[in-house]
């Protein structure tokens, strides 16, 4: 199987792990996003800890499950959204106000559409997680 969205394929492994009620899923390869993705996760109370693990293969990311998560995905193509069209991609991600996070990659790192807004910087939208 080709793999070309690692984000994708962590998000989805993440989600039906979820679902079925595992306490922990297997998440691999490893990708700079993916593990910046993590850290937001985490941050935001959705997955609890992760640990990487290099098996000299690209290596992979234990990730423990707390069943924060309702619906989580990549979002392709990884539109560019300026300031000015973040509300717009709120309600078509999300589903509610204030519901939800949206991970943007910016010039200044990876983040959540709040920070970005609160930087007023722009970027392309990576994921969207609830």
């Amino acid at each position: 199987m080709a793999m070309n969205d690692t984000l994708a394929m962590a998000l989805n492994n993440m989600l039906n792990a979820d679902k079925v009620g595992k306490d922990n899923c297997v998440v691999k390869p490893l990708s700079k996003i993916t593990k910046a993705v993590l850290e937001i996760m985490k941050d935001n109370h959705y997955i609890g800890e992760y640990t990487e693990i290099d098996d000299k293969k690209g290596g992979f990311i234990n990730i423990n499950l707390i069943g924060g998560l309702n619906k989580c995905g990549a979002i392709k193509p990884r539109f560019s959204a300026t300031i000015d069209e973040f509300t717009k991609f709120e309600k078509r991600f999300l589903p509610a106000k204030n519901f939800g996070i949206i991970i943007i990659s910016t010039p200044k790192g990876i983040m959540t559409l709040e920070q970005a807004k609160e930087k007023n910087i722009g970027g392309k939208l990576l994921a969207y997680i609830y």
